[in-house]
């Protein structure tokens, strides 16, 4: 399942529409007002889906994942040099990035690929594609690549 994922030009706060490969809206992503990013996840008939919400007072960097109102895992910033490394404990996933940040896979507790995300560069906006290997793991992999652009965001 291929997603594209682009951030909208104008927009107060940090708002995404998420499409699928026919170009139909399959996620809308709103930012809220808050202490720290709060975006909130809905389907093309607004009806909400869940929330990517960061913890602020934090040494590195720290989001909350939740699939409706029920807590599905968290994603963490850790300390690195040269190669971007998160911490996340959802689904027994870890990502792989490379030095930009721009292209990134995220790898099961097996090590097999479950989503690659790669960042078009030559776009007004921020567009990811978004490529899932099964179609249950695409909101959990939309939350986790809105925590790791949220972060870059928060860094720049």
């Amino acid at each position: 399942m291929r997603l594209l994922f682009k951030q909208r030009f104008f927009s107060w706060f940090d708002s995404y529409d998420i499409y699928n490969e026919s170009g139909e809206t399959l996620y809308v992503v709103k930012g809220q007002l808050s202490w720290g990013h709060c975006l909130k996840i809905y389907d093309a008939q607004e009806r909400y889906l869940g929330l990517v919400q960061e913890r602020v007072l934090t040494f590195l960097p720290k989001f909350e994942m939740y699939m409706g109102e029920r807590y599905v895992g968290c994603i963490s910033k850790e300390f690195s040099f040269f190669k971007p490394r998160y911490n996340i404990d959802c689904m027994g996933w870890h990502v792989e990035g490379d030095f930009w940040e721009w292209d990134y896979r995220i790898l099961d507790a097996s090590g097999q690929c479950a989503a690659t995300v790669s960042k078009e560069i030559f776009n007004w906006t921020d567009t990811y594609v978004i490529e899932v290997s099964r179609q249950e793991d695409a909101l959990p992999a939309l939350m986790l690549v809105l925590a790791i652009d949220a972060e870059k965001c928060s860094r720049n």
